[in-house]
């Protein structure tokens, strides 16, 4: 089958693209890598020997990052609807996010121990419906924040990708009233026309 003059474009782009190229080069599984790289950079989120939950996990780029900087006396336990090939020290739990039977088995593998940070790099698959896409990323973004609020210790950190739209500022404002302070960061290696921001939040005030 021919492939559309849409997705020619989207492939010559991907491989045209520096981080593809960068990941291939540096051994990471995705782009999506340098972007917690950068925010890294600047913000020194994660630290040796933290305990991290990555949700949206696959293929493993931010788990890669974490895993790596964490070191073999951090915990990190990861999650993702799509399979994800093992990494060491890394605990994987598959299954949509959204399913209670999921979200409690992440609950169960975080166990009694508080959490210093929560990464999400989730969205939904777009179908094009704006209006519908940022209502099911919103709804994601929403339960993130409640996984954060039941695990992170006080004075925890979480970083979230999230889109501007219909939501956003009652989310921005409810995180605001969780954490001491909130920025928003836009990678250089988040495509110029993605609407993705990074939400950070630090200073987990507890419930």
């Amino acid at each position: 089958m021919a492939r559309s003059k849409t997705s020619q474009r989207w492939l010559k782009e991907h491989f045209d693209d520096p981080y593809v190229k960068m990941a291939q080069k540096d051994g990471y599984r995705s782009r999506a890598s340098y972007k917690l790289l950068e925010i890294q950079d600047k913000d020194r989120i994660l630290r040796p020997g933290m305990t991290v939950v990555d949700l949206g996990a696959a293929p493993g780029g931010w788990s890669q990052v974490t895993s790596r900087v964490i070191g073999d006396k951090g915990r990190l336990i990861a999650s993702d609807i799509l399979e994800m090939d093992a990494i060491p020290d890394v605990a994987f739990i598959q299954g949509d996010f959204t399913d209670d039977a999921v979200f409690a088995r992440i609950l169960e593998a975080i166990g009694e121990n508080p959490v210093d940070l929560v990464i999400s790099d989730m969205a939904p698959n777009m179908s094009g419906v704006r209006t519908a896409d940022q209502a099911r990323a919103m709804y994601l973004c929403e339960l993130a924040l409640d996984l954060a609020g039941r695990v992170l210790r006080p004075g925890g950190d979480f970083l979230i990708k999230i889109f501007q739209g219909e939501g956003f500022d009652a989310y921005h404002k409810q995180v605001r009233e969780t954490f001491d302070k909130v920025q928003m960061r836009k990678p250089l290696s988040s495509r110029d026309r993605s609407r993705e921001q990074y939400l950070l939040a630090r200073g987990f005030r507890g419930v």
